[in-house]
């Protein structure tokens, strides 16, 4: 097996590169994977912004939504 030396910058400028290479052959795999971050970060913050705040009945709630 052949060994290969790279310094710092070289490692980066591959790494970059391979990284892009992933990015453009699998878009669709990526963007659907930054959509559920989005997702799961704006539900953590939903969920605390709930704690936050007054409890409300399961009644009340049925008489906004069938409003």
């Amino acid at each position: 097996m052949t060994e290969i030396a790279l310094n710092s910058d070289q490692f980066k400028e591959v790494l970059k590169a391979t990284i892009l290479e992933l990015f453009h052959e699998n878009r669709e795999e990526f963007s659907q994977l930054l959509s559920e971050i989005i997702e799961d970060i704006a539900m953590e913050q939903a969920i605390q912004e709930g704690e936050a705040t007054e409890s409300v009945s399961r009644d009340d709630i049925f008489k906004i939504l069938e409003s």
